[in-house]
């Protein structure tokens, strides 16, 4: 096989464009039999393949310099850069991590996973590279669904101002390759790439505007006729009016063309260039091309049919949002939902069958989409937004001053909240109990399973003198055949006593209710009553419930999944009164720094937040007795 032969790029450079032809097809076969049995980011990585290997054919990297936005094409690029031995352990606790990573390889350069960040990213090192006197090509690779963000278009007006020697790879991946690929296409990206074409327009247009007289109007008459001419016949007007050269669109999936059109723009040495690429999603995997938002982030399937492997079991919180909503919905033509571009992932692909017209899908633009929501909430919708809890980071400001100072009733759904797992830094959700409990007027809620999910977003339909944030994890919410069409009661601002006992009360926090009653159990075996409380209602607190509690016991702990920083924790503790804060043990949550990728279980183990762990520190600190016995990993 050529791909045992190819460790790093400087291998690319021995092969003919044939034999790359063939390279590709053997990465893809290899990565989806790692991704597979471990599960991944498939779809995209299998679109770029004959872009990565032209991208590494071409530029000289690690010297020049290859930015991916967001990562979750990069398993190829991985590959390519001597981890090709390591790729059966991506996403593995220690093992390689689903994005590129700056102490991983000399090849990733930055450390990204959040969409939309690539040219801001790539022009901010080509200053640095200019005025430190450098000399290394910087490439930007961003997808068509990352380019609908403000911050992208941020990046693209600010590098065509300043005019930096910068290539952008728009990689478009909606649609088949359109009919611009055409004869007249590939003779303009042909003529307007190469040398002589570029030498001949900059000398002319010197020539020209050197003439006695009539040089400038004759410069300026011609100058307008190419602008108006390069709009009829080339999609890439927007990116030339913001100072970009435009050359495209290409096929992505030919790679004689890409190393072309790659060598020729590598020359061009005069200011940023955009150059289009057209690939498919899901290349060379049936199931993938034909279903490409399935197998976007998937989980284990069958090799042979793109079948699933997970079982049927409990719903995931995201169905129990969706199920509702879509239930509400029925009963109330005021509700309406807002995605940013994550329908599926959000479970909002249920309440578009019912209420198609009020479901708004803004496309990757998290602040547009709480500001959105907001002026909808003023004329008297009820706006539900449900967006990542790593997510909601980027509209931190607009939920803030849009929001929250307007008291505006808003209902936002904190989805993937705390550990995520496999995806580990940039999408761990652990900053959004400080987050949003820091900001007046909002309430902050936390549900321990499917039921209490549901009750929540009934409560936040009815609730309309301000705004409902909401957190919830990633995964099984416990729930099986819930009825959504109903409710229980809730009343914010009352905790909920799951079990009695009087030397130490756990205060958990949503999810880590059930390891707190795991913990609670093993201290039962040692001969320590436990209270455990469901701390549903984050904000308001019932701080007399709690302290009630707390003064039956010898000592207390608080546990959440999110950082202690700012958390319920510090929350609870700055309320108490100060003769039962010498109750506390400690805070059961994350420490101050960024947790890396493993499944929930092995990253709350190496922080001391499973429950063996848990009810050795609460045995020690009630008693001094021995230590609990672990569970093997």
């Amino acid at each position: 096989m050529l791909l045992d032969k190819i460790n790093y790029p400087s291998d690319l450079k021995k092969l003919s464009v044939k034999e790359m032809g063939e390279l590709a097809e053997e990465i893809r076969q290899f990565m989806l039999d790692v991704i597979s049995e471990r599960g991944g980011h498939l779809a995209s990585s299998l679109g770029v393949v004959e872009l990565t290997i032209a991208l590494h054919y071409v530029f000289n990297t690690p010297a020049d310099k290859i930015i991916w936005d967001v990562g979750h094409q990069s398993y190829s690029h991985k590959i390519l850069t001597g981890r090709r031995e390591q790729f059966n352990t991506i996403r593995k606790h220690g093992g390689l991590s689903g994005f590129p990573k700056r102490n991983e390889s000399p090849y990733d350069t930055y450390d990204v996973g959040h969409s939309s960040t690539s040219i801001s990213l790539a022009t901010g090192e080509a200053a640095g590279r200019d005025l430190n006197g450098d000399k290394y090509k910087i490439v930007a690779i961003i997808g068509d669904g990352s380019l609908t963000a403000g911050m992208a278009f941020e990046g693209l007006n600010h590098l065509g101002h300043i005019g930096k020697d910068v290539i952008v790879i728009l990689n478009d991946n909606e649609h088949s390759i359109s009919e611009n690929v055409g004869a007249l296409s590939s003779y303009m990206t042909e003529m307007r790439s190469g040398f002589f074409y570029n030498r001949f327009r900059k000398k002319s247009m010197q020539i020209i505007k050197g003439l006695p007289v009539i040089g400038n109007p004759l410069f300026n008459f011609i100058f307008r006729a190419f602008t108006s001419f390069k709009t009829f016949i080339t999609p890439g007007q927007l990116f030339e009016s913001l100072g970009l050269r435009y050359f495209g669109p290409v096929d992505g999936h030919n790679i004689n063309d890409l190393i072309k059109i790659l060598d020729r723009v590598k020359d061009i040495n005069s200011g940023p260039k955009i150059v289009h690429v057209l690939t498919k999603k899901g290349r060379g995997f049936i199931p993938a091309e034909a279903d490409p938002c399935s197998f976007h982030g998937t989980g284990p399937f069958d090799r042979d049919t793109g079948s699933k492997k997970s079982g049927a079991g409990a719903e995931s919180y995201s169905s129990v949002v969706g199920r509702t909503l879509a239930s509400i919905a029925k009963k109330d033509s005021k509700v309406v939902a807002v995605t940013a571009a994550m329908k599926e992932g959000t479970g909002l692909a249920e309440f578009e069958k019912v209420a198609p017209r009020r479901l708004f899908d803004v496309g990757i633009a998290e602040q547009h989409a709480v500001t959105f929501s907001a002026a909808m909430a003023s004329t008297g919708l009820k706006p539900f937004v449900p967006i990542y809890s790593t997510f909601y980071q980027r509209a931190y400001d607009q939920v803030i001053h849009d929001v929250a100072i307007m008291n505006l009733p808003v209902r936002f759904l904190i989805d993937r909240a705390g550990i995520v797992g496999d995806d580990g830094e940039t999408h761990h959700g652990l900053f959004d109990i400080s987050m949003f409990r820091a900001v007046p007027n909002i309430e902050l809620f936390a549900p321990s399973n499917g039921e209490e999910l549901r009750d929540l977003l009934y409560y936040a339909w009815k609730k309309n003198d301000g705004p409902v944030a909401i957190r919830y994890p990633r995964g099984s919410s416990g729930a099986v055949n819930l009825n959504v069409d109903e409710c229980n009661e809730f009343k914010p601002g009352k905790i909920k006593l799951l079990t009695k006992g009087n030397d130490v009360a756990i205060i958990a926090v949503g999810d880590m209710v059930s390891i707190a009653l795991e913990t609670a159990a093993l201290l039962k075996k040692t001969g320590l009553g436990v209270t455990v409380i469901n701390l549903l209602s984050i904000k308001p607190l019932d701080i007399n419930g709690l302290s009630k509690a707390i003064e039956r016991c010898g000592r207390f702990i608080t546990l959440e999944n999110g950082f202690a920083n700012g958390g319920a924790d510090e929350y609870i503790y700055s309320l108490l009164d100060p003769a039962l804060c010498g109750k506390r043990i400690s805070a059961g949550a994350f420490p101050e720094k960024f947790i890396h990728h493993g499944t929930a279980m092995e990253l709350f183990r190496d922080c001391g937040m499973d429950p063996a762990s848990l009810a050795d520190k609460i045995q020690k600190a009630c008693s001094g007795k021995g230590k609990v016995k672990k569970k093997k990993a």
